[in-house]
Order: structure tokens, then C-alpha cells, then sequence
């Protein structure tokens, strides 16, 4: 599947769509947990809908519609599964099921498509089997696939964060449920909004756990999830293409659903832009009562026909950039968009203490630099990110390696250059954002997708 994208100027609002990183979260807590949970507005995508895949085979009844999904837990007590969990291109599945299948008295079988199975999982490897679990990888190399025996009894261990923070939010979320108190020493802590939006998901659980910044964590056992019913946030993830293609061709856009207290990571990008000189503002947003959320949901008539509903809205409007250095270490996700936004600033920008970009579905420094110099980018890889030196990029054909944050990266590069642009192996789309070429038209971008 290809991309063509031409120069485009954008306007309107759009509806970012849910949290990956929540939705995941939600499936992992609701599965565990006593009764029937509901979980609203989750994101449904390629990623998600392996972490449903993974927990019903490790015992949950899961029945997934497109706004709600219904999830009916093991009570803390998940099941042998009767099929091998192949969690297709979802590392947040891969890690945080892990932990989970430890907690079995039975044997687990993990593996995943080609990127998955590269990608290293040896200090989450580790410390399960410090825990009392028996996990080896069988090609010996600390990748999937990965046999899991549990179940895991708690204990002292070291974790060694320095290249995901999912392995110490799977600890975290499954730990909870072993029989003795589980301690964390954690070394070389990243993507730390990661790790308090999974802190935010246990404490509102009442799970208890004491902490020392980063550092340490103490995870008490023999505790139990409840069922819930809650919404999934919208994705800063997501939003980021959005808020970098407005930024890039000097338009003005709306992204609504998104919370500002969230703890997301990629809510940073935010302030980055504001930094590169965009004008990105949170506004109130006033729809006509017919429009709303609420009538949509009663179909009641308005009374009177005049009456609103107030929400929140992030505002993005392109303005002149300029470079800067910015320090992606809790943000990785946003690293291919930023490189795109940095091509179109004056002067030199730094985007730097990310090496863990690497370790991605593909070597996403790697990647950006190649991709961005066939569009005529002036662009250095660094061993932890990139240098870029703005400069106009050319409409040009393109890879996107199957990585879908480096294809929707090189479209919104696309939406600011003259000619077309064509970018190809683009089904990666599906992973997070199915919907991305569609919610881009509606804003007036000038994409389609051919076979």
C-alpha cells in the first residue's frame, strides 16, 4: 500500500482518537481484575486488539464493539493459555503480558511479527526469573519467541530501565497479584511519564505501592484489581501529526478530546512547538446542544434551542520555526515528527537523549535520516538522535519501512512540499491509527492511499 500526498493547507477541527498506551493498560487491569469491566472510547487498532488476542487466551471474556469493550476478568487468577500469543507488532502487549503469563502455574508461549521478535526483552527476561518464574527466550537472544512458566512468588530484584520503561510498568501491573512483596531497584529510568501513567491506573485501583522518585519501588502482594467503567483519554501520540503538520504548513487547527492534565508523554510535544515558535493554545470549545455528545446520546430535543456544552480544545497554528535543542528521553514516540517539524525551521535543531528510538519498530534515528535526505534534508545522525539544519524539503518517493510513526512523520513532511509525494509500505497505518488518512481529509489534507 502507498501514500500520495500533495502540498496542503489545513483547517477545521478533528477528533484525535484513543490513548494506545491507556487502552492497553485498560485491557491488561480489567482482565485482571473481579467482575465486568467497561471500558469506553478505547483505541481500536492493530496494537490494541492484540493485547484483547493475548488476555483471552490467558483466560479473560473479552467482547470488543467499536466505543465500548466489555471485559469480564480471571479475578487475579489468568489461565494457561491454549494457543501460542502471537502479539503481532505490540510491544506494550508483549512486555506488560509477560508479567502477566508469569503469574500462571503453567507454561506461556509469546512471539510476533519480524520487528517483535528484534526486539530485546532481557532485563524483563531477567527479573521474572528473579521473581520465581522460569522465562527463556529460545533462540537464547533475549527476544521472542519467549516461553513463560509461573508462577512468580515476589522478592528483591534490579531493573535495568535504559530501554523501555514497559519493562518495569509489566512488574508493576502484574506484581500486585504474587504472593509476596515484590522490590525494585531501577536503574537508568526513561519515558518516565510512562511509568506515572501506570502508577495513575494502580493507585486509582487502590493498589498499594511505596516509591522513592525513580528509583525504587516496593510493590505489596496478595492485592486485587477491581472492575471499572471509564473512558480512554485521547492520544498525544497521535496528535502529534496533527499538531506537526499545522505547525509545518503554516495552518490553523482544532484537536479535540484531548486532556491537559493527562500524563502522557507526548503531551511535551506541546511545549516543544511552542518553543520552535508555534502558537498552541488549550481553548474552550462551545457546541450547539444538537451537536453534542449528550443529545447524540439521549436524542432528547434542546430546550431551549439555543443551550451549549463547554469542552476543551488544543488549538495549533503555524508560525514561524526556529531550531532548538530538545531532550526526547521521556518522549520517544514523537522523534520522527519532530525531525519532520526541524526541517522546516531556521537554523539548527537537536533532538537528543533518545537512543531507545532505536529499538522501536525499526531504527527510527536511522530511518529518518534516510528517508529525510532523498527529500533533500541536511540532517546527522547522532548515537542517541539527530542534528537537523532546516532547509526546504522536496516532494519526493519515500519508505516508510512499515513503522507507522515514520510514515505518518513523512506525510506530514508531504502536506508542506511542492509536488506529489509518494510514500510506500505504508500498511503500518493499522498499528496505531487506522483512521489517520481519513481524519487528515477531513481537515482539507490532500492524501490517499492506493494499493
Amino acid at each position: 500500500m502507498r501514500l500520495r500526498i500533495r502540498k496542503s493547507r489545513l483547517s477545521g477541527s478533528v477528533e484525535i482518537p484513543g490513548s494506545k498506551s491507556h487502552t492497553i493498560r485498560a485491557v491488561a487491569i480489567a482482565s485482571l481484575a473481579e467482575g465486568t469491566s467497561r471500558i469506553r472510547k478505547p483505541l481500536v487498532a492493530a496494537d490494541t486488539l492484540a493485547a484483547v488476542n493475548a488476555y483471552r487466551l490467558l483466560g479473560a471474556g473479552i467482547d470488543c464493539h467499536d466505543d465500548e469493550w466489555t471485559v469480564r476478568g480471571v479475578a487475579g487468577k489468568p489461565r494457561v493459555p491454549d494457543n501460542v500469543i502471537d502479539v503481532g507488532n505490540s510491544g506494550t502487549t508483549l512486555y506488560i503480558a509477560l508479567g502477566t503469563a508469569a503469574l500462571v502455574d503453567g507454561t506461556s508461549v509469546f512471539t510476533g511479527d519480524e520487528q517483535i521478535r528484534s526486539r530485546p526483552a532481557g532485563p524483563l527476561i531477567r527479573a521474572l526469573n528473579d521473581l520465581g518464574a522460569k522465562v527463556e527466550s529460545t533462540r537464547c537472544n533475549d527476544k521472542a519467541p519467549i516461553l513463560v512458566r509461573g508462577p512468580i512468588r515476589g522478592g528483591n530484584i534490579a531493573l535495568d530501565g535504559s530501554k523501555t520503561s514497559q519493562y518495569l510498568t509489566s512488574l508493576l501491573i502484574n506484581c500486585p497479584l504474587a504472593e509476596r512483596t515484590t522490590s525494585v531497584e531501577f536503574e537508568n529510568a526513561i519515558e518516565k511519564p510512562y511509568i506515572e501513567m501506570t502508577i495513575a491506573w494502580l493507585t486509582e485501583q487502590g493498589i498499594k505501592i511505596e516509591r522513592d522518585g525513580f528509583r525504587w519501588f516496593e510493590v505489596h502482594g496478595k492485592q486485587r484489581y477491581r472492575a471499572f467503567d471509564k473512558p480512554v483519554p485521547a492520544d498525544f501520540s497521535s496528535a502529534t501529526f496533527f499538531m506537526c503538520a499545522a505547525a509545518v504548513t503554516g495552518s490553523e487547527i482544532t484537536l479535540t478530546g484531548l486532556d491537559p492534565n493527562d500524563t502522557q508523554g507526548d503531551k511535551a510535544v506541546v511545549d516543544i512547538l511552542r518553543a520552535m515558535g508555534a502558537e498552541v493554545e488549550w481553548v474552550d470549545l462551545f457546541y450547539p446542544y444538537s451537536q453534542s455528545p449528550a443529545h447524540k446520546l439521549t436524542g432528547n430535543a434542546p430546550s431551549p434551542p439555543h443551550e451549549v456544552e463547554v469542552g476543551r480544545g488544543l488549538r495549533v497554528k503555524g508560525r514561524r520555526l526556529t531550531g532548538g535543542e530538545f531532550d526526547l528521553a521521556d518522549t520517544p514516540d514523537a522523534l520522527p515528527a519532530l525531525a519532520v517539524t526541524a526541517c522546516f525551521a531556521e537554523g539548527e535543531t537537536r533532538l537528543v537523549n533518545v537512543a531507545q528510538a532505536r529499538l522501536k519498530e525499526t531504527d527510527r534515528i536511522s530511518v529518518m535520516r534516510q528517508e529525510l535526505l532523498k527529500m533533500g534534508g541536511d540532517i546527522e545522525e547522532l548515537p542517541d538522535g539527530l542534528v537537523i539544519r532546516g532547509r526546504s524539503l522536496r516532494a519526493s518517493d519515500v519508505d516508510g519501512h512499515y513503522d507507522h510513526r515514520v510514515i505518518m512523520a513523512l506525510a506530514t513532511a508531504g502536506l508542506a512540499c511542492e509536488g506529489e509525494m509518494r510514500i510506500s509500505a505504508a500498511e503500518a497505518l493499522s498499528v496505531t491509527f487506522p483512521t489517520f488518512v481519513e481524519l487528515m481529509q477531513s481537515v482539507g489534507a490532500e492524501i490517499s492511499i492506493e494499493a
